[in-house]
């Protein structure tokens, strides 16, 4: 079989989040204890208090 490149590459999983700003640091730690990786927080279609998280974690 050739090789596409991806040999020994990580394989990532994504998820994004509702994040409430005045608690964002405990939801954003609690993920982080479940194995995800902040990649960006961007403001959601309501408003600065309401954020969007993009998470990735290696797939299992």
């Amino acid at each position: 079989m050739p090789d596409n490149g991806t040999a020994g590459a990580t394989r990532w999983e994504y998820f994004t989040a509702p994040v409430l700003g005045h608690v964002a640091q405990q939801i954003l730690n609690n993920f982080g204890a479940d194995g995800w990786e902040l990649v960006q927080v961007v403001p959601g279609p309501s408003g600065t208090d309401n954020l969007i998280a993009y998470l990735k974690r290696p797939r299992s």
